[in-house]
């Protein structure tokens, strides 16, 4: 039975890795960096360290009482975490054309990098209250 559990649990978790990729790449997050860093010829290697990212995440998660990672590791996981999620949410926000709305919206000539660079300050800001209240 639990052979069972842990075979329904594995392919469960498979699937929605499947379907977190499959978005990942649909919007376009590894041909953006990869654009804007002018490294297209090593897509094969974000996409690579981004399924040993995954993997290793969940052997985390999975190994939690046996993996300390300590305050080191823990900073640098939450680091490579929030460059991620950043990632996830501009890419995002630029395939729905978010901001280019707000901006037409408001009639922004000048900025538009410092709107971002607060957005993000502030994200980073609320979280580390978020924490640190918690």
């Amino acid at each position: 039975m639990i052979i069972l559990e842990a075979l329904i649990g594995f392919c469960a978790g498979a699937i929605i890795s499947a379907g977190i990729f499959a978005f990942i790449t649909t919007i376009g997050i590894i041909t953006r960096i990869a654009k804007k860093t002018h490294t297209e010829k090593l897509i094969q290697v974000y996409e690579d360290f981004i399924t040993l990212g995954a993997t290793a995440g969940n052997i985390i998660i999975i190994a939690n009482p046996a993996i300390r990672l300590g305050n080191l590791g823990t900073a640098c996981f939450g680091f490579f975490s929030g460059i991620f999620v950043g990632c996830l949410i501009m890419s995002l926000a630029e395939t729905i054309s978010a901001l280019p709305v707000m901006v037409r919206n408001i009639k922004l000539k000048v900025g538009i990098p410092y709107i971002i660079l607060a957005m993000a300050l502030g994200k980073m800001v609320g979280a580390f209250v978020f924490f640190i209240t918690n």
